[in-house]
């Protein structure tokens, strides 16, 4: 197949990318990238060199045959896409565990380190030791059980996380909101306004019709000079995805938000943290889940008096109190 994913000496031609591709060019960079890491843990001296560089430059090109596939998967509101793109998460997640539990090149890393950690640049230095708290992170040390038990409940957490935003892209996209009054356009840049004639008219409906994309409610919010479009564009775009709003149940994530908690308390414990807050900032700088909330509690504490001062200025300005929907629109 003349497989566009597969050119990676020039920048991504997402004009030829279709569905069809994305699978196929997957399983081949997989593959290699699988034969790859035999030959170079293989080796009975690793360096920096020749093993840590190699190994950096089969992500990259992972990365690079697999980040247009997500990025039309998020923008181009194609059925084939989204269903090539789900064909591939199980893929990609099996192989990201299955680098992450390899004893052969966490051996190999920890050689270079021995080796070679006194004369490497701090950067390079850091990308090694990454990688083996990465591995520690991944379960490269549980027991065959403990493991496999991991890569299964890494596999439901991605296709979990796959349809969370799926659901979000659908409710933004199932909600239009329909204007046939001009004066309800009053403040609105005349791009947005152009944009939403164009929108009604493919649709086939008179007037104008504002969509529920990031820069439509941006726009709204801090231009429209009505309160009624402002607060409607709003509460669609804050209820999104939920039991509430304008597409109340149908795109609902709160099942799939208590599916996924649950399976990240178990991943967080099964490579011995005690909560899967503690787990993820295991990659952060700051150190526990109690530092962070001492830090947000203190923000708060040093805050709350300008912002409530900030607050009371505002709707002073505005001669009314202010709604949610409000703020953007008299801050502008």
């Amino acid at each position: 197949m003349n497989n566009p994913l597969l050119e990676l000496n020039s920048l991504p031609a997402f004009d030829r990318i279709e569905a069809r591709h994305a699978r196929p060019a997957l399983e081949k960079v997989l593959a290699e990238n699988r034969a790859r890491l035999a030959e170079l843990t293989a080796q009975p001296h690793p360096t920096f060199a020749s093993l840590v560089i190699p190994v950096e430059e089969l992500s990259y090109r992972l990365s690079r045959v697999w980040s247009p596939v997500a990025h039309l998967n998020a923008v181009a509101n194609s059925t084939a896409m989204r269903e090539a793109y789900n064909e591939c998460v199980p893929l990609l997640t099996a192989y990201s565990s299955e680098l992450g539990q390899n004893a052969a090149l966490q051996a190999a890393y920890a050689h270079v380190l021995r080796h070679e950690g006194g004369a490497l640049e701090p950067a390079q230095r850091k990308v090694v030791e990454n990688a083996l708290r990465d591995f520690r992170l991944a379960g490269v040390d549980l027991e065959p059980q403990q493991k496999a038990r991991y890569c299964e409940v890494a596999q439901r957490l991605a296709q979990l996380a796959t349809k969370f935003s799926e659901n979000v892209l659908d409710a933004g996209r199932a909600y239009t909101r329909s204007v046939t009054d001009g004066a309800e356009l009053a403040g609105l840049p005349a791009n947005a306004v152009d944009r939403a004639a164009a929108d009604a008219r493919e649709a086939e409906q008179p007037g104008w019709l504002f969509k529920l994309d990031q820069p439509t409610y941006m726009t709204v919010m801090a231009s429209a000079a009505g309160a009624q479009l402002r607060r409607d564009i709003y509460e669609a775009w804050i209820t999104r995805a939920s039991e509430l709003g304008p597409s109340a149940g149908r795109f609902d994530n709160n099942p799939i938000i208590a599916e996924i908690l649950p399976l990240r308390h178990e991943l967080a414990r099964l490579v011995g943290f005690g909560n899967f807050a503690d787990y993820a900032l295991a990659t952060r700088m700051a150190k526990s889940s109690k530092q962070v909330l001492a830090f947000l509690d203190d923000l708060a504490r040093r805050c709350l008096p300008a912002a409530r001062q900030e607050f009371s200025d505002l709707e002073e300005f505005a001669g009314r109190k202010l709604n949610a929907w409000d703020m953007a629109y008299y801050s502008e």
